[in-house]
């Protein structure tokens, strides 16, 4: 089957645009200056957007992971989501925020242009984490002609992983949220891939290109992007590894 290409755009932390189904899309918004955020937990951003929400040009649909921490969705994100014709996330986010269509685990919306959103099941940080994180969701995007395209979201659970590449097994892209992050809400344990996780989903998605965000831009973003570069290329499977220029798009 021919493919259409994506053309993908990262514009730091987890905010990805990419158009897909002459659609386009963009994860979890944040374009809010480098600074620190005031909470039970304070998160210190320390690099700002590759561009702003203005320089990516109209939005047809937000995959929002959830909205409950400002790492995935801060105070611009929160403006722009006002603006776009579509917003999805969990029924949790929907509850919080006007306009938001919530999706539970495996329901799916059809979109212009015969494109398939699936919601899937996500998990931030251990076996029972969310009594402390939260709701989280990631996403499954089909069509005929283009390639079954996975966006984790704040997942850090290869269980999660092996049930999804069992429900989805064509999928060929893979977007993981990496850099192992940890406030410390669980000890050791990061709520978010590090490399070795990252490295493992590849092997449950082997069919699958991996493009890592989520990595870089935030204080308790443990490891850095070279950790995971260096983690696929060890392991002989770094030409599955995408890793895009801040800021630049690029055809996938």
């Amino acid at each position: 089957m021919t493919h259409t290409p994506i053309t993908a755009t990262f514009v730091g932390g987890p905010t990805l645009a990419f158009t897909y189904g002459g659609l386009t899309f963009l994860t979890d918004p944040t374009f809010d200056a480098p600074r620190d955020f005031p909470g039970p937990i304070t998160l210190s951003k320390l690099e700002g957007p590759a561009l702003a929400a203005r320089d990516l040009g109209p939005l047809d649909v937000v995959l929002l992971s959830h909205d409950q921490h400002v790492d995935n969705l801060d105070d611009a994100g929160r403006e722009l989501l006002a603006d776009v014709p579509l917003v999805l996330s969990t029924p949790d986010a929907a509850s919080r925020i006007p306009g938001v269509r919530g999706l539970v685990a495996w329901e799916h919306v059809e979109l212009p242009g015969g494109v398939v959103v699936t919601a899937v099941p996500a998990r931030h940080g251990p076996e029972g984490a969310e009594a402390l994180s939260g709701a989280v969701t990631g996403f499954v995007l089909e069509a005929d002609g283009l390639p079954t395209t996975y966006v984790a979201g704040d997942n850090s659970s290869l269980d999660v992983v092996a049930t999804i590449a069992t429900r989805f097994p064509a999928i060929e892209l893979a977007v993981l949220f990496v850099g192992g992050a940890n406030v410390g809400r669980f000890g050791d344990e990061p709520v978010t891939m590090d490399a070795a996780r990252a490295r493992a989903a590849a092997d449950l998605l082997d069919r699958a290109r991996i493009v890592p965000v989520h990595h870089t831009d935030w204080a308790h973003f443990v490891e850095p992007l070279s950790a995971v570069v260096d983690r696929f290329e060890h392991g002989g499977v770094g030409d599955r590894l995408v890793v895009l220029e801040r800021g630049t798009p690029t055809e996938l």
